[in-house]
This record gives C-alpha cells, sequence and structure tokens, in this order.
C-alpha cells in the first residue's frame, strides 16, 4: 500500500502558490491566472511564467511562508503512516520549496516530494525565481507541471487524496481516493468511487476502519461514501 496526497487545499487550509503571488509577485500574474481558467495556458506554463514575477528577497518568501496552515489533523495522520510502515508522498503540481518549508515548520521534512522545482539566483543582490517541471509529460492532457498519472508507481494498492483541478486526472487510476470539495464532485460526475472527506481527522478514521479489508485485498470501494 502507498498513499499519495495531493498539497495546496488538502494538507495546507489555502494554496501556498496563490498566497506567495498575491503578496510577492507583479500583479501580472492574475493576468496569467485568467489565462489558464480560460483554458488558453496549461497549468505548467501559468504557473512558470508566475513564478518569474515574484518580486521579493528569499527573507521575504519564507516569511510569507510561515502564514500558510496546514490542515490540524495531517501531522496526526502522517504518523499513523509511519506507525503503520505506509509510503506517504506528496504529489503537487505546486511548488517543492513552497511544500519542504511549510512542512519543515511540522516536523515533516523528511516526507517525498513530487512537485515543480524552485531555483532560486542572486544576481546583483536581488533574488530572481524560475520554476522547472521534472515530473512533466508532454502527452499529459492537462498541460500540468506534474503528470500526477505518471507519478503514481505500480503499487499493488494506492491511496489518493485531493481535492480540485489538479487531481481529476488522476482520480480513476488509484484502488481508493479520498475526495473532497471540486474533487469530489468530479468524482460523483463520473462515477469513480471515492470516500467523502473534509478533514484529516475524519479521513484518518475512515482508513482506519479500511486498513484491515485493504490488507486482506477485499476491499471495494463503495461509489460514494459521504463524510
Amino acid at each position: 500500500m502507498h498513499v499519495y496526497c495531493d498539497f495546496d487545499g488538502t494538507i495546507s487550509v489555502e494554496d501556498a502558490t496563490d498566497l506567495v503571488l498575491e503578496r510577492l509577485a507583479d500583479p501580472k500574474w492574475e493576468l496569467l491566472e485568467e489565462q489558464w481558467n480560460r483554458g488558453e495556458i496549461g497549468s505548467g506554463e501559468c504557473m512558470r511564467r508566475q513564478i518569474a514575477l515574484i518580486e521579493a528577497t528569499q527573507q521575504d518568501l519564507d516569511t510569507a511562508l510561515r502564514d500558510v496552515l496546514i490542515d490540524p489533523g495531517f501531522v496526526s495522520f502522517a504518523a499513523l503512516c509511519d506507525i503503520r510502515n505506509i509510503p506517504l508522498t506528496i504529489v503537487s503540481d505546486g511548488v517543492d520549496y513552497f511544500i519542504r518549508s511549510i512542512l519543515s515548520r511540522h516536523g515533516l521534512g523528511h516526507l517525498p516530494v513530487i512537485a515543480n522545482r524552485l531555483t532560486i539566483k542572486d544576481e546583483d543582490g536581488r533574488q530572481s525565481y524560475t520554476l522547472t517541471s521534472p515530473y512533466a509529460d508532454q502527452n499529459c492532457l492537462a498541460a500540468s507541471g506534474v503528470c500526477k498519472c505518471r507519478s503514481l508507481m505500480p503499487d499493488d494498492l494506492r491511496v489518493y487524496i485531493g481535492d480540485g483541478r489538479s487531481d481529476f486526472c488522476v482520480s480513476d487510476k488509484p484502488e481508493l481516493v479520498f475526495a473532497k470539495a471540486s474533487l469530489a464532485d468530479h468524482c460523483a460526475d463520473r462515477n469513480i468511487p471515492f470516500i467523502a472527506y473534509q478533514t484529516f481527522s475524519d479521513l484518518t478514521e475512515s482508513l482506519v476502519s479500511v486498513l484491515p479489508a485493504l490488507r486482506g485485498k477485499a476491499f471495494k470501494t463503495p461509489r460514494h461514501v459521504a463524510a
């Protein structure tokens, strides 16, 4: 068994990239967001161009990231996975530096992170920010910076946790899906089996309750189980 978990809006209460852009980037980032919403550019291109618009020192960036809150139950969930020897990997179309900084603040900097890669360069006393996408796939229909479908390993049982648009394309691949917000709507509309949740506290209870069946491979996800 292997648990894969989205970050922004799933582990974090708010989108870390949006917070950084709102505080530290040239307002032109919003025009790029509108282009993405209209389907004119993919999320990968959108984020790369937005990140290049950040106008701040690395210290300013780190200060902003300290304001990003995470679901209070996630630390306990990660501890459960550790105790039960269940690998837990963060799979996000967000920014690795942002994610690692936030997780490290909660003692979870050791968790594997699959995300877009941020490079910070110092040029004449000013920082410049470049985003690359080592986990992209040119055949990805979502044109994401991170192809979540490709990121899932061929484990015998994969558990996926997510909440939004970047999780749509991968939602029919894992053997068990926990979903909320627009991902839950997406799964319900397409008859993709999932278990609904609101917080990691109730998600943890749900996972514990089905673990015996999962271990015995006798579990079959209902079409929809409400939180």
